[in-house]
């Protein structure tokens, strides 16, 4: 596959979704293809049937290739799902001179230190997000590198999954005939597709509301704050319609998306469905309000659960207030009246997030749409990642050609990309199934 050319796949519970993308020559990215099959073999986020998850990402995997045609080798997968917990935590290190500047190594050495908290049994961290650095006791430092030193602290935001989980996705992308390019977490992938770089600035809570969880992500000061998933999403409000209306299921996902509403009162009491009987049975009259009003109840519960997530942040300091509130994402974003609901329900700003931050300006219409949030952040966190091997590939020849003369000591190295946490999983996951046949 070539350079430019990123694949994401968004393993999901209730769709999964393979998307091609490449960049144009104006930096936005292109989507080639995308292919999306009916997710079966998952749950909440998990994958709790291999074989059926095989089956799934295969099947998207091939439309996205036939639309394309293009023969998709390697993706970048998203994690989510109810194992992922994040927590804060500060940690220091001592330098040895402190009369040399900080460099990258010392905050390498500080966040595996970081590595070293103890987990509960089966977890493991899977990123670790440095949000504000200090020096010597000097508070509110951004970028530590450069400065003297002998006592660099951080606070860390750190997020935490189960390595199964991890490994069982790996697993199911590995027999699909795949190479696993990279693991993102999915919160973090969504609020690149959706958020501007104004709204992480002045502080923002991207809710993603997908079928099986709902994922939050929280930035300030372009930083991310705190991620958090919740076990439930679009899947329980069609459950609850099912039972509510005694009608299959496939009816209540039908009534959900035509007819459903966040906000019961908008309907009239006379608005009636007629619902087709099983079988011979008699057709079924639903009121639209009646449906509104299990709807409601459930995405209500859904929606203060993410607000008491946002009060743990601590959105109610004033120095730590979302500025640009809420942007709903997902799916489950597509429910009518959802933003006036969250206005009420938190008071806070709110907007629908489509996926078009960085798509160029043609894209279709259908992939601008909520329901491909994650998938277009996955590619873009693919791209990202053939351009920081690229400019490794380069500095390495570069250092090969040209031997440094004396005078030319002070040049300036091309700043090293910090490996992510993440990339180091993604290797120990595929030696961990490599090994594991």
């Amino acid at each position: 596959m070539e350079h430019n050319l990123a694949v994401g796949l968004d393993i999901g519970t209730t769709k999964i979704v393979a998307m091609i993308g490449r960049k144009n020559e104006y930096g936005k990215v292109e989507i080639l293809g995308i292919g999306k099959s009916k997710s079966l073999g998952v749950h909440r986020g998990v994958v709790n049937n291999i074989t059926q998850t095989i089956q799934s990402i295969q099947q998207a995997v091939q439309e996205a290739e036939l639309a394309s045609d293009i023969k998709i080798e390697g993706v970048t997968v998203g994690i989510a799902g109810q194992h992922i917990r994040s927590l804060q935590h500060s940690d220091y290190i001592t330098r040895a001179n402190s009369e040399t500047v900080i460099d990258e190594d010392d905050i390498d050495r500080l966040i595996n230190q970081v590595h070293k908290l103890v987990m509960l049994p089966g977890e493991e961290i899977i990123h670790v997000l440095p949000q504000e650095y200090k020096v010597d006791g000097q508070g509110e430092i951004k970028e530590p590198i450069g400065m003297y030193g002998g006592r660099l602290e951080a606070n860390f935001h750190v997020v935490v999954g189960q390595v199964s989980s991890i490994r069982n996705i790996g697993r199911c992308v590995q027999s699909s005939g795949l190479n696993l390019e990279g693991i993102t977490l999915e919160p973090l992938a969504s609020a690149n597709a959706v958020l501007s770089q104004e709204e992480k600035e002045a502080g923002v809570a991207l809710i993603d509301i997908g079928g099986g969880t709902t994922d939050l992500a929280i930035f300030r000061d372009g930083i991310i704050r705190h991620t958090a998933v919740i076990p439930f999403g679009g899947n329980v409000i069609t459950e609850d319609i099912k039972e509510g209306c005694s009608i299959i299921e496939k009816q209540a996902e039908l009534l959900k998306i035509k007819f459903g509403s966040a906000w019961p009162g908008e309907n009239k009491d006379n608005e009636i469905v007629s619902i087709p009987g099983l079988r011979g049975r008699e057709p079924k009259e639903i009121t639209l309000k009646n449906l509104s009003k299990i709807i409601h109840a459930r995405i209500v519960e859904i929606i203060e659960q993410v607000y008491v997530e946002i009060k743990n942040y601590g959105h109610e300091e004033q120095k730590k207030k979302l500025i640009a509130g809420i942007v709903l994402t997902g799916g489950g974003a597509q429910l009518k009246h959802l933003k006036q609901l969250v206005e009420y329900i938190t008071g806070m700003d709110t907007r629908i997030g489509y996926p078009n931050e960085h798509l160029a300006g043609d894209s279709d219409e259908d992939i601008t749409s909520p329901l491909y949030a994650t998938a277009v952040g996955l590619v873009l966190d693919g791209l990202k990642r053939h351009e920081r091997k690229k400019i490794e590939l380069q500095v390495k020849n570069q250092a090969i050609s040209e031997e440094p003369k004396p005078t030319e000591e002070i040049k300036e190295k091309p700043a090293k990309e910090r490996r992510s946490f993440l990339d180091k999983l993604t290797d120990r996951v595929k030696d961990f199934l490599d090994n594991a046949e």
